[in-house]
């Protein structure tokens, strides 16, 4: 290739072109140069065909993917491959060994760092279609950190490949490396302890922001889920915020998906109530409880003979998973219930003790 290239320049094989400036004569350095001409046109040719046919090739698809190779094709600027004919073009003279070593080395970083940048453009791409499957923020601001991770390990795996290139050992650099992430591991246990309980949080879901959740005698709505804690508006108004590794140890309670509310009450009636009024009160209560719009009636009977009362045994659904609809349901059960007992004249028993006295 490199008597076709010095046929092309003309009066190639005149004394002039066989001079020589370090080791390479005129006609070297002259083929040199229209091979980097020709080189850099072939490249910016072949990338202009390549976004031409992606871009009709997007045209007629509906997956957005293209996009992504179109954007890594055009991440390869003019510097890259022009850096890129420079060094083939020196090929074709002759070099010091320490000059072409330089040279090989910047072109191995660059390609391993247009490499890089590839790969970043396809996790971007990743990362932007699964956030948009996301509304919490939690679930947007733990995608992105596993997305920044992702690409600081591979910028990792780029230097290592770098370094092997350099003839470096890069196996005992990892092992160096082992023991000092174990150490920082050690240093920052609970750190990390978090972080990995923020992501077993958003791949398990136990809850989301939004949720009415209990966590031993706490309870609240969430308000955040970060990466190392979660932040819980309690009952009583103040911001409860717990690390999440104790959230994921702990046992908690979910109310989001409850889609009713299971009641159970007792009654009790005094022993002087007859026989008759006390058949009637599980029909009694039951109507009671059918007349009210949310609730659902699942059963009531006489249950036992308490120290001081006669015990009955109610229970009933609420169909609804908000508090304030079970407060009032039960409260109008109640309060129809004391009505229907004093119109009935049935009496509410109460802790009574009668002492008899033998003469």
């Amino acid at each position: 290739m490199k008597e076709q290239i010095f046929g092309l320049i003309p009066g190639g094989d005149s004394a002039l072109m066989q001079s020589e400036f370090f080791n390479n004569t005129l006609a070297d350095y002259l083929g040199a140069i229209i091979a980097f001409v020709l080189f850099l046109v072939v490249f910016k040719i072949f990338q202009s065909i390549i976004l031409y046919k992606l871009n009709k090739f997007a045209e007629k698809t509906k997956t957005d993917i293209d996009d992504a190779f179109i954007k890594i094709i055009k991440s390869l600027k003019p510097p890259f491959y022009s850096f890129l004919a420079f060094y083939l073009a020196l090929k074709f003279l002759i070099v010091q060994d320490l000059a072409e070593k330089i040279f090989g080395i910047m072109l191995i970083a660059w390609a391993i760092y247009q490499a890089i940048i590839a790969v970043q453009i396809l996790i971007d791409y990743v990362l932007q279609k699964t956030l948009k499957d996301k509304e919490d923020a939690h679930s947007q601001s733990a995608i992105r950190l596993m997305g920044n991770i992702t690409k600081a390990i591979l910028w990792l795996i780029g230097i290592l490949l770098f370094l092997s290139n350099l003839g470096i050992n890069v196996t005992s650099l990892i092992a160096g490396l082992g023991v000092g992430g174990i150490a920082i591991a050690l240093a920052l246990q609970n750190v990390l302890g978090d972080l990995f309980s923020s992501f077993a949080i958003y791949i398990d879901r136990p809850f989301a922001v939004g949720d009415f959740i209990t966590i031993g005698q706490d309870s609240g709505t969430v308000l955040k889920v970060g990466i190392k804690t979660t932040r819980i508006k309690t009952l009583r108004g103040e911001e409860l915020v717990v690390s999440n590794q104790e959230l994921t140890s702990t046992r908690v309670q979910n109310f989001k998906e409850m889609k009713d509310r299971r009641v159970v009450f007792p009654l009790g009636v005094t022993y002087n109530t007859s026989t008759e009024k006390v058949k009637k009160i599980p029909s009694m209560v039951q109507k009671i409880i059918e007349t009210e719009k949310l609730a659902r009636f699942d059963r009531g009977f006489f249950k036992e003979f308490a120290d001081s009362a006669l015990i009955f045994e109610f229970v009933y659904y609420v169909d609804s998973g908000e508090y304030l609809d079970y407060a009032n349901v039960n409260q109008e059960i109640f309060f129809k219930i004391k009505e229907a007992f004093e119109k009935e004249k049935i009496e509410f028993a109460y802790p009574t003790q009668t002492v008899y006295l033998e003469k």
